[in-house]
């Protein structure tokens, strides 16, 4: 067996509790090794531009089931890009940054807009944001308990 390229960070579980704490959210996340971007839960997604002509991104999401309750955010909008998902099906995502923190481990990560309310997680956590972490897939919340 080969070593690894690089040393690792940390290993995470296949599910984290993490915080988002520009956007004052703590939810539950996927690894997806699949997924090459992370995506966020959004509804009701609007751009507009601010008086300075900078573009913006406006949008509800929840921490948890639709039980839960919406928070409105809004962040500068970063980009816009062509995502094919896991069922083939390709759309056009709006991108924000932002910042993540599982446990001790803090990092700035894009985020991808898109409606995931059928899905059982409000946020996957894709290849580009886990460089240098490894995923233990039989295990969840070793940076924290939900």
């Amino acid at each position: 067996m080969r070593e690894l390229p690089y040393q690792a960070k940390a290993i995470i579980g296949r599910r984290e509790m993490v915080t988002l704490p520009e956007l004052n959210l703590h939810l539950c996340c996927k690894a997806d090794t699949g997924a090459r971007t992370s995506v966020l839960h959004a509804e009701e997604i609007e751009t507009f531009t601010d008086a300075s002509g900078q573009p913006w991104v406006r949008f509800f999401t929840r921490s948890g089931g639709l039980d839960t309750p919406a928070h409105q955010i809004t962040q500068p909008l970063h980009d816009r890009r062509r995502i094919t998902s896991s069922n083939g099906h390709t759309e056009y995502r709006y991108v924000i940054r932002t910042a993540l923190t599982m446990g001790e481990l803090s990092f700035p990560l894009e985020l991808t807009l898109t409606d995931r309310r059928n899905m059982r997680h409000p946020m996957l956590l894709g290849r580009r944001a886990m460089r240098r972490l490894l995923v233990a897939p039989g295990a969840s919340f070793l940076h924290g308990e939900p």
